[in-house]
């Protein structure tokens, strides 16, 4: 099996060498020693630096992702740590799921603000008027005084 030293190791995979010797530190990744103390690393090492650098994208916590592959210990099988990291994702999901609503929402009620702007001249001092009766936005508009209500 090749062994890597550190700063190979942060070449392939984008990282610093102070990244590396820091996920060390945490416990996310354990380097073999040569006689003389140097770090070496092999391919198993790398895909775990991969996968930690995937999860950090997709908004993992270092902290988070600690909890799943401290979970190797637990269960060899890997049963254990890959129906933790499922149920992490589906959480993930919904979490962007919700964030993909309100930016929705905020998207919809620029798309509103822009029409008002582009149906009134002088927009600031005074209310679009008879316009804002068939408007589409009327329910949401702070300025349109409905004359039934």
């Amino acid at each position: 099996m090749k062994r890597y030293r550190i700063g190979e190791i942060a070449s392939m995979t984008g990282l610093t060498v102070r990244t590396i010797r820091y996920y060390e530190e945490l416990g996310l990744l354990k380097a073999g020693r040569t006689g003389r103390g140097q770090r070496w690393y092999n391919e198993s090492d790398v895909i775990y630096l991969r996968r930690i650098i995937e999860l950090k994208e997709l908004g993992f916590s270092l902290d988070e992702i600690s909890k799943i592959i401290k979970l190797k210990s637990e269960d060899d099988s890997g049963d254990k740590r890959r129906i933790e990291l499922l149920a992490a994702y589906r959480a993930k999901w919904s979490e962007a799921a919700e964030r993909k609503k309100r930016l929705e929402a905020h998207m919809d009620e620029l798309s509103w603000h822009i029409k008002q702007l582009e149906g009134a001249k002088d927009f600031f001092q005074q209310c679009p008027g008879v316009l804002c009766a068939g408007c589409r936005y009327k329910k949401r508009c702070s300025f349109f005084k409905d004359s039934e209500a």
